[in-house]
């Protein structure tokens, strides 16, 4: 008898045993009652076509019926107990057996648990039963047939022997079969699981870094030049009552780092920006400018405007337009030759949704075979900062960004440095 030993991890089989965990149990359970189900159709309606022809060799009693059903209902604890389930089933139909001439249709019970013994994993268990079962058959319908007094019709012949060892052996190996596909499904899966965590951990750490460098740069910036703004702010207002011009200095010098200042930060800003975008003019940038935007992209672009138009919020109006940029500066550094590109804004009640799609083939280019480049992770942190989605993906012909942003009812928000208001 094998070691018992404790059932694996509550997601997966145990590669040792071939046991579950009471929760893969209770999820195997449900194709357990299926195939008890199965198993006793065919096992009944089975016996019943044998003694309408003659096959059986005794009343359908009750007794009966329940000899043929004793097999599939023992298949409702194969996956906890395989061997004692096959042990149960072949038992029973080898009862059966004594009394019916030979037929496929009453071992169906103890070939679904021959068959899952193997699935499990369990080969030696499988073998080992299938060989015990085979040489009860054996010995009960060939050797000691006469001497147990068993009808003629129910003794076995060659054929009967040799059909049930080479279903025996089939099974088996198509329980091996089902476990190797299994196992490679699973690893498969694991496999993509790991890639999209990758994938997901990598985007968030360029994210920081990103932010990190940009904290870094203001921090330099406003730090070096807020000071010299402090300490000249302090010498003039010491002086401006007994030294005014050179308070008129110090106020001179604060204005000049200021500008600096200023300077650097945008400096800083226009670092962060995609390749080619120009820095901004008013008036603001927002889907008013959509137009603009497409007529400039360089190829041809469908736009489709739904839903009732109204102002958005300054930061949603921005963040749909530097998506929609993005959007059609990948397609253009994506898409083959010809390729054509559409894009939809769509005004919800309480959300704005764009579908930038291009059609066409694509280029040999790593991100563009992922659909994951810089550009993609770039939008979808846009979004998200204002509590929205990105999603992005290859579609039939070409690809498709697709973009929800909730649109606040309070649409009195400050324009920030990206769209300020001129001073």
């Amino acid at each position: 008898m094998e070691e018992e030993r404790p059932w694996g991890p509550p997601w997966r089989q145990d590669r040792r045993t071939g046991r579950f965990s009471s929760a893969e149990y209770r999820r195997h359970r449900r194709v357990g009652a299926g195939a008890a189900v199965i198993a006793g159709f065919f096992q009944v309606v089975g016996a019943n076509n044998a003694f309408s022809e003659g096959g059986v060799y005794r009343p359908m009693t009750f007794w009966v019926y329940a000899l043929l059903l004793v097999g599939p209902v023992a298949l409702l604890a194969r996956w906890r107990f395989p061997v004692a389930a096959f042990a149960v089933a072949a038992a029973a139909s080898l009862g059966f057996a004594t009394f019916s001439s030979p037929r496929w249709t009453i071992a169906v019970a103890p070939g679904i648990a021959l068959f899952n013994i193997a699935k499990m994993g369990r080969t030696r268990s499988a073998i080992s039963a299938a060989f015990v079962g085979y040489a009860a058959y054996f010995l009960t319908c060939w050797v000691f047939a006469a001497r147990l007094g068993l009808p003629a019709g129910a003794h076995a012949d060659l054929r009967s022997l040799v059909l049930l060892a080479v279903g025996m052996a089939v099974l088996i190996f198509l329980g091996g079969a089902a476990k190797v596909r299994g196992e490679h499904m699973a690893e498969m899966m694991k496999v993509r699981a790991e890639r999209a965590r990758a994938k997901e951990e990598q985007e968030r750490r360029q994210a920081s870094e990103e932010r990190l460098r940009m904290a870094r740069e203001l921090h330099d910036v406003l730090g070096h030049h807020l000071s010299l703004i402090n300490v000249q702010a302090g010498v003039g207002l010491h002086l401006m009552d007994s030294r005014p011009e050179q308070a008129r200095e110090a106020l001179t010098a604060i204005k000049t780092a200021s500008s600096e200042a200023l300077r650097e930060v945008r400096a800083v800003l226009d670092v962060m920006r995609a390749e080619g975008e120009a820095a901004p003019r008013q008036p603001s940038l927002g889907l008013s400018r959509l137009e603009e935007l497409t007529a400039d992209a360089g190829l041809p672009i469908i736009t489709k405007v739904t839903g009732a138009e109204r102002p958005l919020p300054p930061e949603v109006d921005r963040a749909a337009y530097r998506i929609v940029q993005e959007a059609l500066t990948n397609v253009r550094k994506h898409a083959g030759p010809g390729a054509t590109a559409s894009v939809a804004v769509d005004y919800l009640p309480t959300a704005l949704h764009l579908a930038i799609r291009n059609e066409g083939p694509a280029v040999a280019d790593d991100d563009a075979g992922s659909g994951e480049g810089t550009g993609i992770g770039g939008m979808r942190q846009r979004a998200q900062s204002l509590g929205g989605s990105v999603e992005a993906g290859p579609v039939e012909g070409g690809f498709l960004v697709s973009v929800l942003l909730p649109t606040p009812d309070d649409h009195d928000h400050e324009h920030d440095i990206d769209g300020g208001r001129p001073g």
